[in-house]
């Protein structure tokens, strides 16, 4: 699939679909959880729905319709009758890949060809220090996965520079092992998301200790009581249609945020204020109006997933943007450093790689005909882009929408955005 964008006037609301992120954690939970747990208002995308998929093979009994009903497992997931495909979602393959080692038994864990390369080194080792064995079919500390528990407990390290999801795969597994967990948690990224994860865990009435984010102390035996929880809207998600309105001059009212809850991307809403772009919290949502852009210096080490939204915006400020401390964006679904680099000066955009991130600088940018590499960040960026260029724009790659914002292409077309599916 490829999209078609030409420069667009932004007017309207928008509904922000559901986070992700909150999703996935509430299926897990819930799946680990005693008795039935209500999720209202999930997001719907293929991430989320591998969660269930891969949950169900654990045992738990989960119903989809408008709100998601979930009958937890008590604490003792099943050996899964097949192997567990999670697609392209990462965050359901390290939760999962933690919950496998609760199993008495065999679980092999799996995804597509993006999943396949995404680095699991660190929460194997961590998981067969606990007792559990993981093994890598290939040898190279990714999936296809083996896993046999179950894991015991035990004192470890967890390096979790890459990312934030191998010590939620832990958080959330460890209190059902038998015996107590200590972790010494090395370069940590990405702390809003542990945050999110720290919040489910203290709802659920989890106990745990923890020394700022270096040690945490787990005991064991727990349980997970169920629960009835609304999903809030996906501050990643609404990331591309603040950029858009930034880059566009013009106004939107995004609905469904909550300017209290502990998503990494609420961020994003500070950093455009600093680069120029009006913003303002309301009763019903954010509204937010683009104006005179001008560049800064922004750390993205807890926003990862801003990167690509972040870069187009930048290339229509005023002055040179520095997006910093941000390696792990290398380890995503593509290497979204490099790709950002080559497929922005397709465009005539001024970008300098670093190790770490991306130096922009503004000026003039054109339409052209771009690779999202299925990428769905990616391609909502340069989908982004192509709405404040004169011309069109031509975006490949866009079925990996998919993957978490399957309604991208109708939201943004019903504010008046331009775009075109083929």
């Amino acid at each position: 699939m490829r999209l078609t964008v030409r420069k667009s006037r932004l007017h309207g609301t928008v509904a922000i679909p559901s986070s992700k992120s909150h999703t996935i954690r509430a299926v897990a939970i819930g799946a680990l959880a005693e008795g039935e747990s209500l999720i209202r208002n999930p997001l719907v995308a293929e991430d989320t729905l591998a969660a269930v998929r891969a949950y169900r093979l654990f045992g738990a009994q989960i119903g989809c319709d408008k709100d998601w009903t979930v009958h937890g497992v008590s604490g003792r997931p099943r050996v899964p009758e097949n192997v567990i495909d999670v697609g392209n979602s990462g965050t359901t393959l390290y939760i999962a890949l933690g919950t496998a080692a609760l199993v008495t038994g065999m679980s092999v864990l799996t995804g597509d060809d993006q999943i396949r390369r995404r680095p699991a080194g660190p929460l194997i080792k961590a998981i067969n220090a606990l007792g559990a064995s993981v093994e890598s079919t290939r040898n190279n500390d990714a999936a296809p996965l083996v896993v046999r528990g179950p894991m015991r407990g035990g004192n470890i390290s967890l390096d979790s520079s890459k990312t934030s999801q191998y010590l939620t795969s832990l958080l959330i597994n460890c209190p059902l092992a038998a015996g107590d967990t200590s972790i010494c948690v090395e370069n940590l990224v990405e702390k809003p998301y542990i945050d999110m994860t720290l919040s489910w865990l203290a709802s659920e009435n989890v106990q745990l200790e923890q020394d700022g984010y270096e040690r945490f102390h787990i005991p064991g035996a727990q349980t997970y009581p169920p629960f009835d929880r609304r999903i809030p809207g996906d501050f990643s998600s609404a990331t591309f249609f603040m950029c858009a309105a930034a880059i566009t001059g013009c106004g939107l009212m995004l609905l469904g945020l909550d300017p209290n809850d502990t998503q990494a991307d609420k961020r994003v809403v500070d950093m455009l204020s600093q680069m120029g772009v009006q913003v303002g919290w309301e009763e019903d949502g954010l509204r937010i109006k683009g104006d005179g852009l001008v560049g800064g210096t922004f750390d993205l080490g807890d926003t990862p997933d801003a990167l690509p939204a972040l870069a187009v915006t930048a290339c229509f400020a005023e002055g040179e943007t520095r997006l910093i401390n941000v390696a792990q964006a290398r380890h995503k679904e593509t290497d979204r450093i490099s790709v950002m680099r080559e497929e922005l000066s397709k465009m005539g955009a001024d970008v300098e790689e670093l190790p770490d991130g991306l130096i922009i600088r503004g000026g003039p940018i054109h339409a052209a005909h771009v690779d999202g590499r299925r990428d769905h960040r990616i391609v909502m960026a340069l989908a982004v882009a192509g709405l404040a260029c004169d011309g069109e724009t031509v975006v490949e790659g866009a079925e990996a929408l998919s993957v978490t914002f399957p309604t991208f292409v109708d939201l943004m077309r019903n504010v008046g955005g331009d775009i075109a599916v083929s």
